[in-house]
C-alpha cells in the first residue's frame, strides 16, 4: 500500500526538563519542555493547530493550555486540558494521530508538567508565577476533555479508601494470594521486579533519582524506606514530589517533510483505549487488568505485530501491582530481557502527576530515533481504571496508522461488573485487603473489599480494636463478620 504522507501520523520531535533548585512555576516548565521540542522543528510551528495540556495537580489557572500557547507565540485554533487520568498523555497522541490520518489536523503539541517539589520544600502551591496566573483568569477557560467520571464511587468513599497507594496495595494483596505468598515474601519478590527500574532511571537524564538500588535496598522496610501500605514500602511507591515537565509534537509526516525535518519522525502506528469495570469494589478481579489486556491485543492487532515482535516496552509502573498486571496482560516474564521501563518508572524516574507517560512517550521516540525498531507504551489513569496503549516505529507501520477496537471487549468488562452492597450485617470473604501505617508505624487502616453469601462485593473499614492485630497480615480468602453504616468489620473467630 502506497503511503499517503499527508495523513501519516509521527512524532517529529520531543521536550523534557527537569528542575531541582529554582523556583519555577508550572507553566514555566511546561514551557521549558515545549521551546525545546519547536526548537527542533521551528519549520513547524505553524502547522501546531491544537495545543493539548495534560491535568495539572500543581496551582494553575483555568487556561494553562491557552497561556501556554501565547508564551510560545503560537496561535493554534485549538487548545485545551484533559480530566485527571495517567492515560491522558498516550490517549492524546491516539486522538491527534487519528485526526491526522483523518484529515482533520496538520500538527498537535501535547504538554504536560508538574512543579510539586518546590511547593513540599518552599510550601508554596505549585511555586506559581502570580502574574501569569493573574493572567490567565483573563482567558477563557480551556475546554475539558476525557472521561471526567469520578475514580472511586460511594463504597468506597464511604470507608475512606481513596489514596491510590491503598488501593494498588489491595491489588497486590491478590496477586500474592495467588502465589501463596505472605506480604513479607511478596515483597522481596518485588524488590527484584522494581529493582531494575532504578537502574534505567540512574541513566536518564530528566529522572528525579539516580541512584541503582539492590532488590532489598527496595524491599526492606528501614528508617527512610518505611512501610506505607502493606506490602508496599517507600521505594515502591510512585513520588510525586517532583518538578518535570515533557512535550510532544505530533504532525503528518507530510508537515514533517516539508520542514525538511522527515528523517527524525518516528511513526504512530497504533493506538487503543479500554477501561476496567470502573469503580475497583465492583471488580469481579482485584489482580488482573481485563481493560488492559485489551487496549494491549487491539493496539498490537491494529499495529499488524505481536508482543514478541516490539523492541521497546514501557509499563506504566505507578505501583508494583501496576506493571504485574501489565506483565500478565501482555503475557511477558516479570525479567523479559527488553527490560519493562524506558525511564526508570513512576517511584524512580518521578510520577509528575497525570504526565509521567508523556516523559515515556519522548523517551521512546528519543530511542527509536537513534536505534530504530518498534515500541509500545502503556498508560493507566485512576485505579488501574483506564487505559491507553501506543504502538510506535521507526519505519511507516505496515497497513497505516489505525485506532484498534476495544468495543466487543468493553462491553464484557462492563457485563461484568459485580454488585455492590452499601451495608450488610453478617459473614463476608474478603477478596482483597491491605494495611496501611502511619509514619511512627502503627497501623492506621486495614480496609478490605469483601464477597458477601449473595455474592454481593462490599468495600469495608476495619473496627479501630481490630487494628494492632492486622499489623504485617493478608485478610484475603479470611472470613470477616460485617456490620454497621458505614460497613466496619472484625475478623471471625
Amino acid at each position: 500500500m502506497a503511503l499517503d504522507e499527508a495523513v501519516t501520523p509521527v512524532v517529529v520531535s520531543t521536550g523534557q526538563c527537569i528542575e531541582r533548585a529554582a523556583s519555577a512555576s508550572v507553566i514555566e516548565l511546561a514551557a521549558r519542555a515545549a521551546h525545546e521540542a519547536l526548537e527542533q522543528a521551528s519549520g513547524l510551528r505553524g502547522r501546531v493547530q491544537s495545543v493539548s495540556v495534560v491535568n495539572i495537580m500543581s496551582e494553575t489557572g483555568p487556561a494553562p493550555a491557552a497561556s501556554l500557547a501565547g508564551q510560545l507565540g503560537l496561535t493554534p485554533t485549538r487548545t485545551e486540558v484533559t480530566t485527571v487520568g495517567g492515560n491522558s498523555p498516550q490517549w492524546l497522541v491516539n486522538r491527534a494521530a487519528a485526526a491526522i490520518s483523518a484529515g482533520e489536523l496538520d500538527g498537535a503539541l501535547v504538554v504536560g508538567a508538574e512543579a510539586q517539589h518546590f511547593a513540599r520544600v518552599h510550601g508554596v502551591p505549585g511555586a506559581p508565577s502570580h502574574e501569569r496566573a493573574g493572567a490567565q483568569l483573563a482567558l477563557e477557560p480551556d475546554p475539558v476533555v476525557g472521561d471526567d467520571r469520578p475514580g472511586v464511587g460511594a463504597a468506597e468513599l464511604g470507608v475512606g479508601l481513596i489514596l491510590p497507594v491503598h488501593v494498588y496495595a489491595m491489588f497486590e494483596s491478590v496477586i500474592a494470594h495467588r502465589a501463596r505468598r505472605t506480604p513479607a515474601e511478596q515483597r522481596a519478590v518485588l524488590g527484584a521486579l522494581m529493582a531494575p527500574f532504578t537502574e534505567v532511571a540512574a541513566g536518564h537524564r530528566a529522572a528525579w533519582f539516580k541512584e541503582p538500588r539492590t532488590p532489598a535496598e527496595v524491599a526492606e522496610p528501614s528508617v527512610d524506606n518505611r512501610l506505607v501500605a502493606e506490602p508496599y514500602p517507600k521505594r515502591m511507591c510512585a513520588f510525586l514530589g517532583v518538578d518535570q515537565g515533557a512535550a510532544v509534537l505530533v504532525t503528518s509526516l507530510a508537515a514533517a517533510r516539508a520542514a525538511g525535518l522527515a528523517d527524525q519522525a518516528v511513526f504512530c502506528w497504533s493506538g487503543a483505549d479500554a477501561t476496567d469495570v470502573w469503580f475497583p469494589s465492583a471488580r469481579p478481579d482485584l489482580g488482573s487488568s481485563p481493560g488492559l489486556h485489551a487496549a494491549v491485543s487491539a493496539a498490537t492487532s491494529a499495529a499488524e505485530t505481536g508482543v514478541d515482535d516490539i523492541g521497546t516496552l514501557d509499563l506504566y509502573s505507578c505501583f508494583p501491582s501496576a506493571v504485574e498486571m501489565a506483565v500478565e496482560a501482555l503475557a511477558l516474564a516479570p525479567d523479559d530481557a527488553r527490560g519493562l521501563t524506558v525511564t526508570g518508572g513512576l517511584p524512580y524516574f518521578g510520577g509528575p502527576g497525570n504526565n509521567y507517560s508523556l516523559h515515556a512517550i519522548a523517551t521512546t521516540v528519543e530511542r527509536l530515533r537513534h536505534r530504530g525498531g518498534t515500541a509500545l507504551v502503556s498508560a493507566m489513569g485512576w485505579y488501574a481504571t483506564k487505559h491507553s496503549v501506543g504502538v510506535y516505529g521507526a519505519t511507516p507501520p505496515p497497513g497505516g496508522w489505525r485506532r484498534g477496537s476495544t468495543e466487543a471487549a468493553q462491553r464484557a468488562i462492563d457485563d461484568s461488573a459485580v454488585a455492590v452492597a452499601a451495608e450488610a450485617q453478617g459473614p463476608a470473604v474478603v477478596m482483597a485487603s491491605t494495611v496501611a501505617v502511619g509514619p511512627d508505624g502503627t497501623v492506621v487502616a486495614a480496609p478490605v473489599i469483601a464477597r458477601l453469601p449473595d455474592g454481593r462485593q462490599i468495600a469495608v473499614a476495619a473496627e479501630a480494636s481490630e487494628l494492632a492485630s492486622l499489623s504485617g497480615r493478608s485478610l484475603v480468602g479470611e472470613r470477616i463478620e460485617v456490620s454497621g453504616a458505614p460497613p466496619r468489620y472484625r475478623v471471625a473467630p
